[in-house]
């Protein structure tokens, strides 16, 4: 089950795929992560999910990591007297807190923070954009706009505010409960949408505590305007492109991807690359030539996953959808323009000597010409350093702890193995040589590099590098 490229892929599961059967499918066609989306899921099939997962991760005997997506705030407005109306450009059009049915003139919009904190000259995007309003007069419980863009305005739709900061957290009460759901079945990571602030990562964090990732759902632009301070609080982020091409300028999309990938790897933290990236194999057999080289961009930019929608969970094609993107992965990084983009992207180690170590780690690896990067990691830190290096080797990473083994699944290049922590340095060699070997990633006679904290088991201390020589029985000798 070792994969024959570095970017990892989610794949979110659904109706078309929550089978036992169906999920070690998609593992065998290259699923690394598997993603619960809490906005269609029970506690009940939450718990079920896990549980398949589980053991498929035994059948294949490969670690996978479970990603839980909270469903965070659902702003929508109420109910129509017809179910329905159609809005006019230039039409006057109200949103108030009277939960009567609404008509053409207006509906309930049963929020009243949004009621509170929209301004004058804000817009108001309903269903995914397509509709525009614009805040004329606002107070006493209304808000009053303009009619920029016209359309047909149903039950239920979604209200977006690009221009509104809420006052609210993006941790709901639904997501509260969902998230101790997720804890209690030892998910691995947790997805806080609709993330506006560093608070609300904060708030996230006191909950967890730890025993999960937090990942941060990057798809508003007030979180953008506070891209740095988010990402330096989270373990890990998403470019969620969804929403983001709903709130900001499409145009401004794509540069706004690359840039996020960038600052990822300068402050050495996962990212995701997600939403629609091969959004026509829901009911096609095969994608588009645009989606494979949207696809590819992800790649050769060096983002650390690419993930699939509803592609794999509720499409007609779920496994053709991961082996494609796992085939364009495979064929983007054996491209001869890859290793040239992605060494373009490297940023200078931070001023520690774990990060001064890494970078050494990689250089020693290539000047050499070593079989592989070995990394002893309890939390997962180090393991994460040297894959932020982008080295041209493979990395395994060494884990008494099958949480953080877990966890690094979704991290660019890294191959995980639980064993036990090394005695001493001798049988730390000795491990990592045996290991590599058995992994397929080392041969008797090649040499590898082993990077760890002295004293060993200190998360976090990595002070070390050893160029280490495979012998014939796959021990090794320093």
């Amino acid at each position: 089950m070792r994969r024959l490229r570095r970017v990892k892929i989610v794949a979110t599961l659904g109706p078309a795929s929550q089978d036992e059967k169906t999920i070690e499918e998609l593992a065998r066609a290259g699923a690394d992560v598997f993603r619960i989306n809490m906005s269609h899921a029970s506690h009940e099939l939450l718990a079920q999910t896990v549980t398949r997962i589980r053991n498929v991760e035994k059948v294949i005997k490969h670690p996978l990591g479970i990603l839980v997506d909270l469903q965070g705030p659902k702003l929508r407005v109420g109910k129509f007297d017809g179910g329905s109306v159609m809005l006019t450009a230039g039409a006057t059009f109200t949103l108030d807190n009277s939960p009567e049915p609404g008509n053409v003139n207006r509906v309930h919009l049963p929020h009243p923070e949004i009621l509170e904190a929209v301004s004058v000259g804000d817009r108001l995007l309903l269903d995914d954009g397509k509709i525009e309003l614009r805040a004329t007069r606002v107070g006493g419980g209304s808000i009053e706009t303009t009619v920029v863009h016209s359309g047909k305005l149903s039950d239920k739709k979604g209200v977006s505010l690009p221009d509104t900061l809420l006052s609210v957290g993006a941790l709901t009460e639904k997501d509260h409960a969902d998230l101790l759901k997720a804890l209690e079945n030892d998910a691995d990571w947790i997805a806080l949408s609709f993330v506006q602030r560093p608070e609300d990562i904060i708030d996230v964090r006191k909950i967890v505590q730890g025993r999960a990732g937090v990942m941060a759902k990057i798809e508003k632009p007030q979180a953008v305007e506070r891209l740095e301070e988010i990402i330096k609080l989270c373990d890990a982020f998403m470019i969620a492109r969804g929403d983001l091409g709903v709130e900001m300028p499409l145009e401004q999309v794509p540069g706004l991807q690359k840039r996020m990938i960038r600052i990822a790897r300068r402050y050495g933290k996962p990212v995701v690359v997600a939403t629609q990236m091969l959004e026509s194999m829901i009911t096609s057999p095969v994608p588009t030539r645009a989606e494979v080289s949207d696809v590819s961009i992800a790649v050769f930019e060096g983002a650390d996953a690419i993930m699939l929608s509803a592609e794999s969970a509720s499409g007609q094609y779920p496994v053709e959808a991961v082996a494609t993107m796992n085939k364009v992965a495979v064929a983007v990084e054996n491209d001869v323009n890859y290793r040239s983009i992605i060494r373009a992207q490297m940023t200078e180690p931070e001023a520690t000597a774990a990060d001064a170590i890494s970078a050494a780690t990689r250089q020693v690896a290539e000047t050499l010409d070593l079989a592989a990067i070995v990394t002893y990691t309890s939390s997962g830190s180090t393991a994460i350093r040297a894959a932020r290096e982008r080295p041209s080797k493979p990395i395994l990473a060494l884990s008494p702890n099958y949480r953080t083994v877990r966890r690094l699944s979704i991290v660019w290049g890294i191959h995980c193995v639980e064993t036990e922590d090394a005695v001493n340095l001798e049988d730390m060699v000795d491990r990592a040589c045996v290991i590599a070997y058995q992994e397929g990633l080392a041969r008797p006679g090649d040499r590898i590099a082993i990077t760890a904290g002295i004293p060993l088991g200190t998360p976090g201390a990595t002070n070390m590098l050893r160029i280490a020589f495979v012998r014939q029985d796959g021990t090794g000798s320093s």
